[in-house]
């Protein structure tokens, strides 16, 4: 009996032992889904950099490429993913075959990056990682202006970076997140009489005037020919003003009439609007060719920061990707250059012109 004890008391002492040194090997079916105590790394995408301050990933990007760039600028991995799978809201995507050591990572996601904008497929180097937009065309005939026009409602196009991050040695899942800009912005011009009178929206061209079409491997943009963006649908209608009577006692008692106003609508897609560029809307009077109007877009869309003053302005603009303007014309078709209205907020202009 004496020997029966002494023996459960040596394995007793073994045990924690043996115990550590299967963690050890990783041979356990702890790491059986992980394999021989190899660290595995995955991404997780994020989009929130918006004015509702929320991940936008899972509903608005549906394709993602993702470069693993070492520290002499080589690629030296990379992968593309599409589908329902990024739509569940727990996507990440999983990197196999990477050393550990120190990298940088860039994404190029949404549709756009593989369709509308040209990013090189044989890229060796994160500077050969530029997004080009295409579908550059000729201007219309007897308009003489420089560079190329785009015409087309383009697809989005979002840019993610996240440099020097170190992959480590140690077993387990280390998980990295990028967070993405979008790139691409709807801008919406509004052409309203002053008189109610009708706005005949064939009588105007609408354009935006940039040089904004190429994107460097960390979202800088390079310089570029000069684009001529062309709204992409003009329509035209009428649509009715709940006008209040503030002549009322205050309560809730007070009149309303409805007035029919006759607006022109024209709507464009453009790439990514910045401080460094000017981002002009240019409105001419199809029949002379006289201008009627230009506006440089950020310039008047950082006078409406409200609630997000806190923000940069080229953080402003990056995290907006929808504009309305309304210009308001006078009886000659000309813009009344002393107000207009850029995304709800009625600006009054004292020292704004033409």
């Amino acid at each position: 009996m004496k020997y029966i004890s002494d023996t459960l008391k040596a394995l007793s002492r073994l045990l924690p032992v043996l115990a550590l040194a299967t963690l050890a090997s990783c041979d356990s079916f702890i790491y059986e889904d992980e394999g021989d105590c190899d660290p595995y790394y995955k991404v997780r995408f994020v989009y929130d950099r918006n004015l509702k301050y929320s991940d936008a990933f899972a509903a608005e990007v549906n394709e993602v490429t993702l470069y693993i760039v070492d520290t002499d600028g080589n690629i030296v991995w990379q992968k593309h993913e599409a589908g329902d799978e990024l739509k569940t809201g727990s996507y990440m995507m999983d990197i196999d075959g990477i050393a550990p050591g120190t990298y940088s990572l860039i994404a190029w996601c949404g549709s756009g990056h593989t369709t509308d904008f040209s990013i090189p497929a044989d890229a060796s180097l994160n500077t050969h990682l530029q997004a080009t937009l295409g579908g550059r065309t000729a201007h219309d005939q007897g308009w003489d202006f420089a560079g190329s026009a785009v015409r087309d409602n383009f697809r989005d196009l979002y840019h993610g970076k996240l440099a020097d991050v170190t992959f480590p040695e140690e077993q387990g899942t280390h998980c990295f997140e990028i967070s993405l800009t979008k790139d691409t912005n709807d801008v919406h011009i509004v052409l309203q009489h002053l008189s109610g009178d009708r706005v005949d929206d064939s009588l105007f061209l609408f354009t935006i005037e940039e040089e904004n079409g190429k994107m460097d491997w960390d979202n800088t943009v390079l310089p570029d020919e000069p684009l001529r963006y062309y709204a992409h649908t003009v329509t035209s209608g009428y649509a009715g003003l709940d006008v209040p009577d503030y002549t009322g006692d205050g309560k809730g008692n007070e009149s309303r009439a409805v007035t029919a106003v006759s607006c022109a609508v024209a709507d464009f897609k453009v790439s990514r609007i910045t401080p460094q560029k000017r981002n002009v809307v240019r409105i001419y009077n199809r029949n002379d060719r006289s201008l009627v109007a230009a506006i440089p877009i950020a310039d008047y869309a950082v006078m409406t920061k409200g609630q997000h003053s806190h923000l940069s302005n080229a953080d402003y603009l990056d995290y907006r990707d929808d504009y309305s303007m309304v210009l308001f014309l006078d009886e000659n078709n000309r813009w009344i250059s002393t107000q207009i209205i850029i995304n709800s907020w009625h600006l009054v202009l004292q020292d704004y012109g033409d």
